[in-house]
């Protein structure tokens, strides 16, 4: 940055940030749920109780509350299978499993999991391997005879292809109870979306009406955490959003400690991580009932239930909602939901974090190339805070400028700190300077580095994005470290532009500064390193014009 004097300062500030945020992931406070049994009523039940979800089972309750003295249903150790229904999209892999319909893997065929030539796409979803998470969905009835997710399904067919000139693949799953009533799930892909709507079509062919209650909920396992992940931390865990309170989070540990039941209206709940999330979407003018369950095993369960839909004998009836299942594009999330476009968390900087990245997207637009695109925004940056550097810089020549002066008044002083001072500040006052002009300035910037900081974390459109050479993916370290030590060379070219410190340890920590930068910065993203390369050659050309300016009298 412009200043060594206060590069300490916003280390210890970035660093203090990266900490806060931390603490507020594991200590937060957690979203207060409301009791079952003081759950809101729910409309059309008038007297009911809203739902909770038992304990010890994955299902949600179809009743207010399980009977005094009733002992809980048994918990499912594992995931059961069945028959496994193969879906290909142009954007989508995906594996239903006819046991529950159950959405039990998704790959993402549009992003690597490496930069590896041979790579194969992200999986989002995932019921095979050591971490859990799944998409599941059903209809509880009051009757034990319903179709939920260990219910099973038959299939038509065990393949589904997205034909060329085909825009929309539907994937049907049959259930028929005992008395005679036909559910038909239907998973809808489009051409060109992550968004997967989900159908019930329900006919009854009985003699008797039927209810059930539609729910849909996500079962994950918390994920181990990556080694070399220390300085980019990135929140994985539930959300949900509501109208009144916006979006919440809601950790692993808090679901552990207190089940959530909530009603809402107009909401949302998903499972986010890194780069990628999946979201139940209800409808958005009913209201639905929120939960969140820990299970013995390790598996943590949030979802939502409906209210009950009652299907008269003869009749047939439509239940729908939407599933998103990709990125966190942030464009595209606006417009599925209402809030979703949260789930890019930029923290307590939004505000200065979306602008940025809409200036960033825009000359990506221009240059097609992200890196290019991180250099010119720091050209315009740097161009916005042009006058408060100028100033910056002149207060730092005219420092550099008095530094003999201010060493012989050191010398004639001795360790009479006081009488130091007051001659020092008689010398500021009287050649106009104020020694604190060179750092004010660079404050002010501070919370755009950090804002930048957290679109280049968290924006997907930066994922495995090259730069040139050997730089082929900004969003991660670069391989071997010529950015870093660059940007050490730069801040020691900084520090011989500025006054050298008058105290002795103050000098010893100037000096070791720029290495305590180069490896503070070798783990953290290539493209923020770059910003702060491009940063520090345009502040060092800046300001070797003002210090020979000043020095010439000019």
């Amino acid at each position: 940055m412009d200043n060594p004097r206060v590069l300490l300062f916003i280390a210890l500030s970035f660093l203090f940030l990266l900490l806060w945020q931390a603490w507020m992931d594991d200590y937060g406070k957690p979203p207060q749920p409301v009791a079952g049994q003081q759950a809101v009523e729910q409309a059309g039940a008038p007297g009911e109780q809203a739902p909770r979800v038992a304990a010890g089972e994955d299902l949600p309750s179809h009743q207010p509350a399980t009977a005094a003295g009733e002992a809980p249903p048994p918990e499912t150790a594992r995931l059961q299978s069945g028959q496994r229904v193969d879906i290909r999209t142009d954007l989508i892999h995906a594996e239903v499993d006819s046991r529950g319909g159950d959405l039990r893997v998704l790959d993402l065929l549009a992003y690597p999991e490496t930069t590896a030539p041979d790579s194969p796409p992200f999986r989002l979803l995932d019921d095979r391997g050591p971490e859990l998470f799944v998409a599941q969905s059903g209809l509880r009835a009051a009757a034990g005879d319903e179709p939920t997710h260990h219910a099973d399904y038959r299939v038509e067919q065990s393949r589904y292809r997205l034909a060329d000139g085909q825009d929309v693949l539907e994937v049907p799953l049959h259930w028929r109870s005992k008395t005679g009533v036909d559910v038909t799930k239907v998973y809808r892909f489009h051409r060109g979306s992550y968004v997967v709507d989900v159908e019930y079509r329900i006919d009854n062919r009985g003699t008797e009406a039927w209810s059930g209650r539609p729910y849909s909920q996500f079962q994950r396992t918390e994920p181990e955490k990556k080694k070399g992940a220390q300085f980019i931390r990135t929140y994985t865990g539930a959300v949900i959003y509501s109208p009144e309170e916006k979006y919440e989070k809601i950790p692993f540990k808090d679901m552990k400690e207190q089940d959530l039941s909530r009603d809402i209206t107009g909401g949302w709940t998903a499972m986010i991580q890194h780069y990628f999330l999946a979201a139940w979407i209800p409808p958005a003018d009913e209201t639905e009932h929120y939960y969140s369950r820990a299970l013995r095993d390790g598996r943590y369960i949030v979802g939502l239930i409906g209210q009950p839909a009652e299907v008269a004998a003869g009749q047939q009836r439509l239940l729908t909602e939407r599933l998103y299942a990709g990125p966190k594009l942030q464009d595209h999330l606006a417009e599925v939901a209402p809030g979703l476009e949260l789930t890019v968390d930029y923290g307590l900087l939004t505000f200065i974090s979306e602008p940025l990245f809409w200036l960033l997207e825009k000359l990506h637009a221009l240059f097609g190339n992200w890196g290019w695109a991180i250099v010119v925004l720091t050209m315009l940056i740097k161009a916005a805070f042009f006058k408060l550097s100028e100033t910056s810089y002149k207060s730092m020549a005219n420092m550099r400028k008095l530094a003999p002066r201010l060493q012989a008044l050191k010398e004639r002083y001795g360790d009479d700190k006081q009488r130091l001072n007051q001659a020092m500040m008689e010398m500021y006052k009287k050649e106009k300077i104020n020694p604190l002009g060179g750092c004010l300035p660079v404050l002010v910037q501070i919370p755009v580095f950090i804002a930048l900081y957290w679109v280049l974390v968290e924006s997907v459109e930066l994922r495995q994005a090259p730069f040139i050479l050997w730089i082929q993916d900004l969003s991660a370290a670069d391989p071997y470290f010529v950015l870093p030590v660059v940007m050490g060379v730069t801040m020691l070219i900084q520090q011989k532009l500025n006054p050298a410190p008058m105290d002795p340890i103050q000098a010893k920590v100037m000096m070791i500064l720029p290495i305590v930068f180069t490896v503070f910065f070798a783990f953290f993203p290539s493209g923020l390193v770059l910003y702060w390369v491009v940063n520090n050659t345009l502040s060092i050309a800046q300001q070797w014009v003002i210090t020979r300016r000043v020095e010439q009298g000019r």
